[in-house]
């Protein structure tokens, strides 16, 4: 895929607080890429950046070759969804969708054809003359969407836009929005700090703390080879453990050896596991040379939640087989579910 926007060395500061620390970011063509973290990590900067509504303190906005960092939103091939939709209230949901091709003044007959091209889309025909303030969220959403794709941007900003819906609904839209963007054909730039959005519905994750990207990678990716503390327990469960690599495809915790399928460490580098409570398998204590005792099960619909104390410290267990407190167990898992990283603070 070509390169639509680079993000080259981006700062911002608020004041004395500096939000953005040096962002370097490719996005693509027809990408859907979703800025990830917690509150605060500086994602809603990056995003406002592109649109224009922030101007860096440094750095640069490439958009296709051409550094746009001092053009304003109006004159930029983006538009934005932002979490509080913004419909005008006294505007059925036709002209609040022919809004901006009013404004241009286009001939009312290419603006009908093109409104009723984008309610298809959206799954709203049929609901032209509606009250706007009388649909639900989720339909809001979709008149949003709908007015910012009818003025054929290049790329669609979503600033989490999912935010305001109950959480059926937010399952609906996540796949309502990823088959929207393979139709139009464009590319999208989610804001999230929801894990479980940014992992179902993004072609790329860019996982983001205290102004810093922490990890760019697909979903897989970013869940299964996770490059740091941070970036493993932010996406998912995970039991972290503090290690020591003997050698490569050799890793030492709790004070046995396991295989592993990691190498390129140094040889006995202090490193961090990480083991995914999924990975995790009760087997009878003799099986296993992790033992503990079950302290507490929780029941959490598809799956047990189980918490085994072993000598040196608590790990979670997540599976569909039960285990009663009180039980002795053992931990049994393969080379492939252990991933090492670097420890903090050894890049």
């Amino acid at each position: 895929m070509n390169k639509l926007i680079e993000l080259k060395n981006l700062t911002k500061n608020f004041e004395d607080q500096q939000v953005l620390k040096g962002i370097n970011l490719d996005i693509h063509e027809n990408e859907f890429l979703t800025l990830l973290g917690p509150s605060g990590c500086g994602k809603t900067t990056t995003l406002r950046i592109i649109a224009g509504f922030e101007e860096p303190s440094s750095g640069e906005v490439i958009f296709n070759g051409k550094d746009i960092s001092k053009v304003p939103p109006y004159k930029r091939e983006v538009n934005t969804v932002f979490q509080k939709y913004a419909l005008f209230p006294h505007m059925n949901v036709y002209d609040n969708i022919a809004f901006g091709l009013n404004i241009k003044k286009m001939d009312k007959t290419v603006i009908k054809e093109k409104v009723n091209k984008m309610l298809k889309l959206v799954g709203l025909e049929g609901y032209e003359k509606r009250d706007v303030t009388l649909l639900s969220g989720g339909q809001q959403q979709r008149v949003a969407i709908a007015r910012a794709l009818i003025n054929e941007p290049k790329v669609l900003l979503l600033d989490e836009p999912l935010g305001a819906l109950d959480a059926k609904m937010r399952k609906e839209m996540q796949g309502e929005l990823k088959k929207i963007q393979k139709e139009v054909g464009i590319t999208f730039v989610f804001v999230t700090h929801d894990q479980e959005e940014a992992l179902s519905m993004s072609d790329t994750v860019v996982v983001m703390n205290d102004g810093e990207i922490q990890q760019i990678g697909s979903p897989i990716d970013i869940y299964n080879e996770p490059e740091n503390r941070f970036v493993a327990g932010f996406i998912g469960e995970s039991n972290i453990i503090e290690g020591v690599m003997i050698k490569d495809y050799l890793v030492e915790f709790d004070g046995v050896h396991f295989e592993c399928v990691d190498r390129g460490f140094e040889d006995h580098e202090p490193v961090e596991v990480v083991l995914r409570p999924e990975d995790l398998d009760i087997v009878e204590p003799e099986k296993a040379s992790i033992t503990g005792t079950v302290t507490s099960v929780t029941f959490k619909g598809v799956h047990y939640e189980i918490m085994v104390e072993t000598e040196m410290r608590t790990y979670m267990v997540q599976t569909t087989d039960y285990a009663e407190p009180g039980r002795k167990v053992g931990l049994s898992f393969g080379p492939e579910d252990i991933h090492v990283m670097c420890k903090m603070g050894n890049y």
